[in-house]
């Protein structure tokens, strides 16, 4: 008969093959007889940490031991793909300005486009939240960028900028938006930023880009 600790090295092994090396306690609960004594006892042990209630990490090897936080944007789109599937959660607007490299402070709430709203979710390891905004997943321009995590979809620099200009204020950052747009735009292909905003009607959208950026 398998002992608890070894139980719980193969939950801990089953765990860590999900997206993102995240977990919701539901599916847990389907493959474990004991769900919370054995998510328990993987917290306590330090290589499983609890994001959410309900959402669990499972910490990489490398960081078993520290003092290990992994990153809002990451740990939001670990969730997202909990509870929407890996292609149906997708970083945005100004969290996807973060992991574009182009808004350096940290943030206190992460922004997920998936296909159906759901309730902010508040974290339980720091001070922040993660805003669900329902968007059509299928048509949004994304693209796989790497985090601690796996790789994480994000929208490019032009469905970016055309979501940050049209909702400058989703993620309480409004005053960074207008630099974080500016940087964007330099990267952008002007032909897919436009084919974009005719796709998604948001060529209004366009215009007020390029009145910022002087274009």
């Amino acid at each position: 008969m398998a002992t608890d600790k070894a139980r719980g090295a193969e939950l801990l092994a089953e765990l860590a093959r999900q997206p993102l090396r995240t977990v919701g306690s539901a599916a847990v609960a389907a493959v474990s007889r004991h769900p919370r004594q054995q998510l328990a006892r993987l917290v306590e042990r330090g290589v499983l940490h609890r994001a959410a209630q309900g959402y669990y990490v499972v910490i990489p090897q490398e960081y078993v031991g520290t003092a290990w936080l992994p990153g809002l944007e990451a740990v939001a789109a670990g969730i997202g793909t909990v509870m929407f599937g890996t292609d149906n959660a997708i970083v945005m607007g100004v969290s996807a300005a973060r992991m574009h490299g182009v808004m350096p402070r940290s943030l206190g709430v992460a922004v997920v486009a998936v296909p159906r709203q759901r309730a902010t979710l508040r974290l339980v390891d720091r001070d922040a939240s993660v805003r669900f905004v329902a968007r059509d997943t299928g048509r949004l321009d994304a693209e796989l960028i790497r985090t601690e995590l796996g790789g994480a979809l994000v929208t490019t620099s032009e469905q970016t900028v055309l979501d940050l200009t049209r909702r400058p204020d989703l993620g309480d950052a409004a005053v960074d938006v207008p630099a974080a747009i500016r940087a964007l735009y330099r990267r952008c292909d002007r032909e897919r930023l436009a084919e974009l905003a005719i796709e998604q009607r948001m060529r209004a959208t366009l215009d007020r880009v390029n009145a910022m950026v002087g274009e």
